[in-house]
Formats: C-alpha cells, structure tokens, sequence
C-alpha cells in the first residue's frame, strides 16, 4: 500500500486537529475530572472548533484525492473518519 498520500496537509491535518482535540478531552479530565456544573469552558469550544474545522478538510480531500487516486485515498479517508469517531467517543461516552 502506498502511504505517500499521506504526506499532503489535507490528508494529514484532519489527523492531526482529531488527536489534537482527543488530547484537549484526555488532558482536560485528567486536570478536573468530568465537571458537570457550569457553562462549557474553554476547552469546549476549542474542540467543537477542531472537529468542526476538520469536515472542510476531508471534504476537500475526498473530493480531490478519491477521484484522482482512489486507491490511494480511501484507506486514508477511512483513517481520517477513524480519527474523527475516537475523538468523539470520549465525549459521547462520558456525556461531557
């Protein structure tokens, strides 16, 4: 499998905005623990924005590499919704 792909920033930094948000959750709880009083802090809406600010990148990406080189792109597609669902699941999960 060529993993060359991979190298391109539309392809990466879905990725990498995923486990950038997975960290703030990971590293948030591990600070405060679940704290269900209040309103959503920063880090809440520092990760609705990473998650949100990915979809335009794997559109783009589906858009342009699944047509060009769809091979190529659809196991790096799959890695990138891969990335995209663990960084929900804490927050599904927990209820946060």
């Amino acid at each position: 499998m060529d993993w060359t792909l991979l190298k391109k920033p539309s392809a990466c930094l879905p990725i990498a905005m995923s486990a950038a948000a997975l960290a703030l959750v990971g590293g948030d709880l591990a600070l405060y623990g679940i704290d269900r009083t209040g309103d959503e802090g920063a880090v809440a809406h520092t990760w609705q924005l990473l998650m949100g600010g990915q979809l335009p990148l794997i559109a783009y990406f589906a858009f342009r590499w699944l047509r060009q080189a769809p091979r190529q792109g659809a196991p790096i597609l799959m890695l990138q919704v891969t990335a995209v669902i663990v960084a929900l699941a804490p927050v599904y999960l927990l209820h946060l």
